[in-house]
């Protein structure tokens, strides 16, 4: 009961410096704030270590070149995350430390699978929208615009990988769960989120501008017309099935 409240109290002061850093709206900050009650409070320290290898490098990526960023991308949101957003990412993971007490290890390493499937896919899209050169489809290799979902780029694909491996290293330091599972389970969980956004993912266009885009209206305020996927199937959806990917494929790996 103690650790439980001292993890609410922790997950707080977290959540309002990100609020006042702009990182998490009002919304982001609540389900923040719910998320890593139950991180902190279930897993402790080791399980908070995890979280902040997965939060604290994706929140300084994002910042990196971000006023190009927002030129570049006709992307679903921007600047700081929503409650969705930290649930799409966060929600996965929760629910793994959650089933610790019930299932021990796979429980374990499902939490730092998914984190470490959330942490590849940020930074793949944080540095992967830098880099020159437009991407290209994971399906089929044909040239995307920045930011569309589904596109990759060899800058991307390593900072992709880049980001499992600290979420993975921090996890095997800590003693939550083995480096190896961790790391190929970030990885393909960012592969399997860059399918979906190829395949099932919401893709529209703006008839005015003649564009591709994932918004609608467009950013010229025109209706966009859906071409591919669900219109259900926005990013958040996405980012969830990555961090479930990455949840059972590290979970099966240890079972």
């Amino acid at each position: 009961m103690i650790q439980l409240a001292f993890g609410a109290l922790l997950a707080a002061l977290v959540a309002l410096a990100a609020a006042r850093a702009h990182s998490l709206s009002r919304s982001g900050a609540l389900a923040a704030f719910a998320i890593g009650t139950i991180v902190f409070g279930i897993g402790g320290w080791p399980a908070a270590l995890v979280l902040f290898a997965f939060f604290i490098p994706s929140t300084l990526l994002s910042r990196v070149g971000r006023s190009r960023k927002r030129a570049l991308l006709d992307i679903e949101k921007h600047g700081a995350r929503d409650a969705w957003q930290v649930l799409a990412n966060g929600g996965v993971p929760a629910l793994g430390v959650a089933l610790v007490p019930l299932l021990g290890a796979p429980a374990l390493a499902a939490f730092a699978g998914a984190f470490a499937a959330a942490s590849a896919d940020t930074w793949a899209t944080e540095i992967g929208t830098l880099a020159p050169g437009l991407p290209r489809s994971i399906l089929g290799l044909r040239p995307v615009a920045h930011g569309i979902s589904g596109g990759i780029t060899p800058a991307g694909t390593l900072a992709s990988l880049g980001g499992a491996a600290v979420v993975a290293l921090v996890a095997s330091a800590a003693g939550v769960a083995p480096f190896w599972p961790v790391l190929v389970a970030g990885f393909a969980g960012s592969l399997f989120d860059s399918l979906l956004g190829a395949s099932v993912q919401a893709l529209r266009r703006c008839p005015a501008c003649n564009v591709d885009c994932e918004t609608n209206p467009h950013r010229c305020g025109s209706a966009t017309v859906l071409r591919r996927g669900f219109a259900w199937a926005q990013n958040d959806a996405v980012n969830l099935g990555a961090t479930l990917c990455g949840a059972l494929i590290a979970a099966f790996w240890v079972r």
